[in-house]
């Protein structure tokens, strides 16, 4: 019943988060000794993630869970693999065509599947059914599909079939909705303050969509619903987790909570009684407490006292079985990692982010070849901007037309304002957990508007949250040509540059060799 974060890198001196990820040998003690459930990866290749799970496996005397948070494809965690653009990008497209984005959901579920299974994740922690119906929520934002519960369903339900075609495991999150937030729950607990009726036909559309395209997992979320509970976050529910999920709406699957290490339930209590809350609320699986061989011995001392029963805890064993059964006893065809990133899957990327570009009408952007130009690059955080490396094409496209690079972030942003050239001005901004906001603060607010009162900025792109280009199109002269990608990734700035200056394939490849057809 518990599962925790561990490195998808091989060796300990690679370990990026200490605090949560044990070392090999604590961690190898752990699951030949405590028994544990599973891991939930993050960091590494995918070629190396291979290694690492069968690695993992044989360390375990059980077979493991092995979950990760792919909720933009195995590439967006683990390199190489396919990189998906955010969910939001297919709600994009179901504007005008709802067909085209259940296809390309249903392709995401599959790809996303398949490949997760040839690297040895069993355990997809996606599709997010949140209904992002609040611009400024920090957390979910463009992680979720739509702002429509009826867009989110059919999305969700194809996302769902898709995978289906594999035997790995879904997962609807964030139960029962934190789409309508504007607090992160990684920080603090979220209050929800809406009635009954309102939840129920706004926030509950999607999870019951998803149930009854028989999601294998529902995930909780560490918020407080007043509605239905006063006095606990949903995690630790029993009103929400039993009566809710379990008995209105009939799911029959696991339930896993969010993370324990989240201030939106960890603050609450001390970590023994938020684990024993969670059992009896009716969570399954425990994902990453505070220390998992605390979490067992909490919920062994609640059934020695008789404040959990056997019965209870037999309940959740039983889900876990016919899970990992479903794993492991199936007759598929062996996967490979030479099955990651196909040119097929690759296409599918590419027609996503094209479909759901959007542009103002009065492109292109016209350069003039006498005119000193800078390309301003503003990202959220230059030591956490790994869609950005030396020969991207949001660098190398507009070096081809003589623009300046310059890249800074949001932190110093202000250094570069007194600077007079023509500017393109491209901005990479998302909502992103553990920020607290949606990434648009008030300081950087203001720095774009000193910069749009210059009138220097002559091309706009962002790339991200479409909150933010809603913010620029009040504020900025309708005669500034603008592209918005949702995506951040290579792919991604590579069209979105092509449509902002109306360049094609063939004369981009005749400017530079170091722009590969991958891009282009």
């Amino acid at each position: 019943m518990i599962v925790v974060r561990t490195s998808g890198y091989l060796f300990d001196h690679q370990i990026r988060y200490p605090v949560w990820e044990a070392s090999n040998p604590k961690l190898s003690d752990w699951l030949a000794r405590l028994n544990l459930g599973g891991v939930i990866l993050l960091g590494g290749s995918a070629a190396e993630l291979l290694l690492r799970t069968q690695q993992l496996q044989e360390w375990s005397k059980t077979s493991l869970f092995i979950a990760a948070d792919i909720e933009e494809g195995v590439g967006q965690r683990f390199t190489g693999a396919t990189y998906f653009p955010p969910p939001m990008a297919l709600g994009e497209i179901a504007k005008s065509d709802l067909k085209l984005a259940v296809k390309y959901a249903y392709k995401m579920g599959e790809v996303t599947a398949k490949e997760a299974l040839g690297m040895g994740i069993n355990w997809i922690l996606s599709p997010v059914v949140d209904v992002n119906n609040n611009p400024d929520n920090p957390v979910i934002n463009i992680r979720s599909f739509a702002d429509s519960p009826q867009v989110v369903s059919e999305l969700t339900k194809a996302f769902i079939e898709g995978a289906k075609n594999y035997p790995a495991l879904t997962t609807a999150k964030h139960f029962p909705g934190h789409g309508d937030t504007s607090s992160d729950s990684h920080l603090d607990l979220p209050i929800i303050s809406h009635n009954n009726e309102r939840l129920e036909n706004i926030e509950l559309v999607p999870f019951q969509a998803a149930i009854e395209a028989k999601v294998d997992s529902i995930m909780t979320a560490h918020l407080l619903i007043n509605a239905w509970d006063k006095e606990n976050p949903a995690t630790l529910s029993q009103s929400i987790l039993t009566g809710k999920l379990r008995e209105k709406l009939g799911f029959d699957g696991l339930i896993v909570t969010d993370a324990l290490i989240m201030g939106g339930v960890a603050k609450l209590a001390k970590s023994e009684e938020i684990a024993v809350k969670a059992v009896e609320a009716g969570a399954d699986i425990l994902l990453m407490p505070d220390d998992p061989e605390m979490a067992i011995n909490s919920v062994y001392n609640a059934v020695k006292s008789g404040r959990l029963t056997v019965e209870r805890i037999d309940q959740s064993l039983n889900k876990i079985w016919q899970a990992k059964n479903k794993i492991f006893n199936h007759n598929n065809e062996k996967l490979s990692v030479y099955q990651l990133s196909q040119k097929e899957d690759r296409d599918i990327v590419k027609n996503i982010l094209k479909y759901s570009i959007r542009t103002s009408n009065n492109l292109p952007l016209k350069t003039k070849q006498e005119t000193s130009k800078r390309n301003l690059i503003v990202v959220d955080n230059l030591l956490n901007a790994d869609f950005l490396e030396r020969q991207m094409p949001a660098f190398i496209i507009p070096n081809l037309l003589d623009y300046n690079l310059q890249l800074v972030d949001q932190n110093t942003f202000s250094y570069v304002l007194e600077d007079d050239r023509e500017t393109l001005l491209q901005i990479f901004i998302r909502g992103n957990p553990f920020r607290g906001n949606a990434g648009f603060n008030e300081t950087a607010k203001g720095a774009y508007h000193r910069l749009l009162k210059k009138s220097i900025i002559k091309g706009l792109i962002i790339y991200g949250s479409p909150y933010i280009l809603d913010w620029f199109i009040t504020e900025m002269e309708p005669d500034i040509p603008w592209v918005f990608s949702y995506g951040q990734m290579a792919q991604s700035q590579a069209i979105a540059c092509q449509t902002l200056f109306n360049l094609s394939a063939s004369e981009l490849r005749s400017m530079s060799q170091n722009l590969g057809d991958v891009f282009i």
